[in-house]
This record gives C-alpha cells, sequence and structure tokens, in this order.
C-alpha cells in the first residue's frame, strides 16, 4: 500500500510542479506590471522593483498554490484513469476511499501552509510593502530641481537657484502666507540638502535668514541651520503582532472580506478533494475531453459561491461553505464513483 501511496504522490508532485511553474509565473509577470505602474508616482530602480517583488511573494503564492493543487490532482486521476491504472486498482478491491485518503495528508499540509501564509505573512509583506510606497512617496516630494518656476514644499513655496545633482542646491528660496493673509514669512539659504532621520524627510538649510512681517511687526533673524520638516513625514504603519493587524479598525471593512475570502481559498485543497475525484476518475471511453470544462465549473462555481456567501452572511460564509460544499460534492463524489466503482 505504501507503494501504491508513493506511486500517486510521485504522479502527483509532477503534475503539480507542471502547472504551478506556469501559473506562478504568469501571476508574477501580471504584478510586475502592476508594480511598473508605481513608477507613475515614485521612482524605483532594479533592486528597488526586486524589493517590491519580493513583499508580494506570499500574495502570489497565496492565489496559485490552492489552484494548482485542486488542478492536480483531478488532472493526475485523469492521468490515472487514462492509463487504466485506476481501474487495476479498484479490480484488486481498492477502494475510492484509498486514493482520497492518500490525497488528504498534502492537501492538509498546503492548507495549514496557506493559512499560516494569510494570516501571519501577509500581515508583514502587506505592511512592509506599504511602509516602502509610502517611503518612496514621500521621498518624491523631494525630487527638486533648478527651474525658474518654484515647488509646492508643503505650505511652502520653493524656489532653487542651483541644483548640484546630489540633493544639495544653492540659493535656496522659501516662502509662506498665512491662512487669514496677516503675516507673511521669507527665507533665504546659501545652501539646502534633504537629509533623512528617523523616516522622516527634511529639507536642511544653511547660512541664511528669515523674515516675518505683518502690518505691525517686522522681524529679522540669522542662522546657521534650520530644519524645514513639518509637513513632509512619511506615514508608516505599525503593529506589533498579526492578531494586532487584523483587529485593527484600518480598513476594517476590506480586511473582513479578505479574510473570509481567503480563509475559505486556503481551504480549498481539502474541500476539492471529492469534486476532484468525481471529475479525474472516469471512464475513460465515455467522459474523454470533458475534463477540462468540469474543471472550469468547479472553480468557478467554489469562488462565486465564496463571494456570494461573504457578501450576504459575513462571518458565517466560513462554516456555511464548508458545510453545504462538503455535503454537495460528497453527494456527487459517492453517486458519480462510490456506487459506479
Amino acid at each position: 500500500m505504501k507503494t501504491l501511496q508513493k506511486y500517486i504522490l510521485d504522479n502527483l508532485s509532477v503534475l503539480f510542479l507542471s502547472i504551478f511553474i506556469p501559473l506562478f509565473s504568469i501571476a508574477s509577470v501580471i504584478f510586475l506590471i502592476k508594480m511598473a505602474t508605481y513608477t507613475a508616482v515614485i521612482q524605483l530602480d532594479v533592486f528597488e522593483m526586486a524589493k517590491l517583488y519580493i513583499f508580494v511573494v506570499p500574495e502570489v503564492l497565496f492565489y496559485t498554490l490552492p489552484f494548482s493543487f485542486f488542478i492536480a490532482v483531478s488532472l493526475t486521476l485523469f492521468k490515472l484513469s487514462n492509463e487504466n491504472e485506476i481501474i487495476v486498482m479498484f479490480s484488486l478491491g481498492i477502494h475510492p476511499n484509498f486514493i482520497l485518503k492518500t490525497l488528504l495528508k498534502p492537501a492538509m499540509i498546503l492548507s495549514v501552509l496557506l493559512l499560516l501564509n494569510f494570516l501571519v505573512l501577509h500581515p508583514h509583506a502587506k505592511t512592509l510593502s506599504q511602509n516602502f510606497y509610502n517611503y518612496k512617496k514621500g521621498q518624491a516630494k523631494f525630487n527638486l530641481s533648478a527651474s525658474e518656476f518654484g515647488h509646492s514644499f508643503g505650505e511652502w513655496l520653493l524656489y532653487i537657484g542651483h541644483d548640484n545633482n546630489n540633493e544639495t542646491y544653492d540659493d535656496v528660496f522659501l516662502f509662506k502666507k498665512d491662512k487669514k493673509g496677516d503675516e507673511e514669512v521669507l527665507i533665504s539659504a546659501k545652501h539646502a540638502k534633504i537629509v533623512t532621520d528617523s523616516n522622516i524627510l527634511k529639507l536642511e538649510l544653511t547660512d541664511g535668514e528669515g523674515y516675518s512681517y505683518s502690518k505691525e511687526n517686522f522681524s529679522q533673524i540669522n542662522f546657521d541651520k534650520m530644519y524645514i520638516n513639518d509637513y513632509l513625514t512619511t506615514k508608516l504603519l505599525k503593529y506589533e503582532t498579526p492578531l494586532e493587524y487584523w483587529q485593527s479598525d484600518i480598513k476594517k471593512d476590506r480586511k473582513r472580506k479578505l479574510f473570509i475570502r481567503n480563509i475559505l481559498m486556503s481551504l480549498l485543497p481539502i474541500l476539492g478533494l471529492f469534486i476532484a475525484a468525481s471529475i479525474g476518475i472516469v471512464h475513460i471511453r465515455h467522459n474523454k475531453g470533458k475534463i477540462y470544462l468540469y474543471l472550469f465549473l468547479s472553480v468557478a462555481a467554489y469562488y462565486e459561491s465564496v463571494l456570494l456567501l461573504q457578501k450576504s452572511i459575513q462571518y458565517y460564509a466560513i462554516p456555511t461553505m464548508i458545510i453545504a460544499w462538503s455535503i454537495i460534492t460528497y453527494y456527487i463524489y459517492k453517486k458519480m464513483i462510490v456506487e459506479k466503482f
């Protein structure tokens, strides 16, 4: 029996890899194209693009692994049926449940890994990705250059006389007018540079003068060094544990939908075994050529059911989907496989 189990799992692993690698590659290309759109807002070099891609790898794996496994199980059983090996097993008195028990172990391992990926790795990867994007977006605000036109710098209007092309500038002027229009502030500095301190982007001014004037007062100061950073701090997301991430109120509605959908997607390798066996174990003369249609309909039915229940009954969708899908697919499995073989 162990030899037979090994033979089934060896066939499964070969087909799984042949399906997973192309799906993973296609999904990676889609995510890379999506990340390329970030360059309209922020500047990214090759190393930073690779860093962003690493952050989305857990998400790519999550959406490719369960479908790859489900398709691989169906095609493995179909391959064994096509080569009459399934018929030989049943002729020797092996029950169809033996095949499902053999496939249950890798299905459970994969479901556990998917749950860990989603519940633990996803918060870390999502937070790191968002913080990196926010940081680069904040840094992009310092993408300044010398020109005859000024720059918007928070509440300041900024003019740069000379750009040294190394994030340092000469002959810098800043102007600000309060909302009421009662007071105006003008700052001039011979030199300026961009500095980063504890995830805060600053403009460091050196050797300059500041003027503040209104109808009643006029004042002047001279300074050796001044920092302008009040309005250009980078907002970073923080959390201590994955549980804290899921319980936080930030994007609560979106996270609720994601939690329900992805819990059920993580269970697809287990919940899909009955229907995969019903699709894959066939009389080859009668069912040839229909497996791909059944695969598409099964995947579509599962995913659409998850979305429908998620919207209508929210968290109750998890037990409802597990129970209803198990009963329906077991009934199909019993009628199409157990009673026939």
